[in-house]
């Protein structure tokens, strides 16, 4: 029952992140970078210290008594994860968006779920699971091909993607891949999904203050609120920094206090898309709490996102325009990433018994 609902919560994380950005896209005349940053004070600042409130008072007295050196390496991480968010960015510039989110999401699924094991060979820690124990046990094994099977269910959505661009007008494939390079954009993509697969760095970074806030009583379901909160303020820095910039840039400081714009609707719709994106971790921390912050989590949380991204492209009618061969093997993508989160749901099943 327990890796049941640790799976059902990831799959809810999974809708969360794979929806937030439909609020943006009903935002009027607001630059990208201004209903960015309105929308990730919400997301880094706003809602994870009133979800914490919420779900471990006293929350802010476990992050105080915490080492420095703990939080140091939480901020890090998020700091880390930042950068990997901005340069996606870039990998998308140079591969396009089908190919691009199959390099860079391909990349943080296994740096962010293999990392920590390997790690965890080299420095144990009584409950953490190790690349040995992985490969040498049989519910290690399923939850290794559950991860293989995830990796080429992306593939296959990316190849979907990449057969959809195709068959785009001339007009519209020029505006799309003008300034494809295959090269930049490895290179890109890599440092980016690297760099992504920080933030569950930064949760095993955490892990003492999540042991804390269940110590002291509280929630284990909702034993990493208070990480997230200091884990995000090195995303809120570094996404800060980037959009400020932007605004003198682009001189667009003029859109949060303009009144000739739909103020009240834009920052409503940000307020709403920023909770929504910080929803994928409010549920991603209930999964660990279910699983433990092991292989699975990430990998589930990553193939959650495209699955949920490619429907959300089906049900807005985007594969409207492409030929049945594209629209079968964008099918076929998303069964085969379903049998991967069967397998990994089962894996941690074995792992139980």
């Amino acid at each position: 029952m327990q890796t049941v609902l640790g799976v059902f919560f990831h799959l809810i994380g999974g809708v969360a992140a794979g929806s937030f950005y439909m609020p943006y896209k009903k935002v009027e005349r607001w630059n990208w970078e201004t209903y960015w940053l309105v929308g990730g004070l919400f997301s880094w600042l706003i809602i994870p210290p009133i979800t914490a409130w919420l779900t471990l008072p006293g929350f802010w007295e476990l992050i105080w008594n915490m080492p420095p050196a703990t939080l140091g390496y939480i901020i890090l991480f998020g700091l880390l994860w930042g950068i990997g968010g901005l340069t996606y960015g870039l990998g998308i510039r140079y591969l396009g968006l089908s190919l691009g989110n199959t390099v860079i999401l391909g990349f943080s699924a296994v740096f962010g779920a293999l990392v920590p094991t390997i790690y965890y060979d080299f420095f144990p820690i009584e409950g953490k699971t190790t690349f040995n124990e992985l490969i040498s046990s049989t519910w290690g094994q399923v939850i290794l091909l559950g991860i293989l099977i995830c990796l080429l269910g992306i593939a296959i959505c990316g190849k979907a993607g990449m057969m959809k661009e195709k068959q785009l007008p001339q007009k519209e494939q020029s505006k799309t891949n003008n300034e494809f390079n295959l090269f930049k954009g490895l290179a890109i993509g890599l440092c980016s999904g690297i760099l992504s697969s920080c933030f569950n760095f930064g949760i095993e970074a955490g892990q003492s203050l999540s042991e804390s806030a269940v110590a002291a009583g509280m929630n284990p379901l909702f034993q990493n609120n208070a990480t997230f909160v200091v884990l995000l303020w090195g995303g809120l820095t570094l996404n800060l920094i980037w959009c400020i910039s932007l605004n003198i840039r682009n001189k667009s400081f003029g859109d949060y206090s303009d009144l000739k714009k739909p103020l009240r609707k834009n920052y409503l719709l940000c307020a709403l898309a920023g909770t929504t994106w910080f929803l994928q971790f409010f549920f991603y921390g209930m999964g660990e709490s279910k699983l433990g912050n092991g292989a699975t989590g990430w990998v589930l949380h990553m193939s959650c996102i495209i699955l949920v991204g490619n429907i959300w492209g089906i049900v807005l009618k985007e594969w409207k325009e492409t030929g049945s061969r594209a629209k079968i093997t964008v099918g076929t993508g998303i069964f085969v990433i379903l049998i991967s989160v069967a397998l990994l749901g089962y894996g941690n099943y074995l792992r139980t018994i």
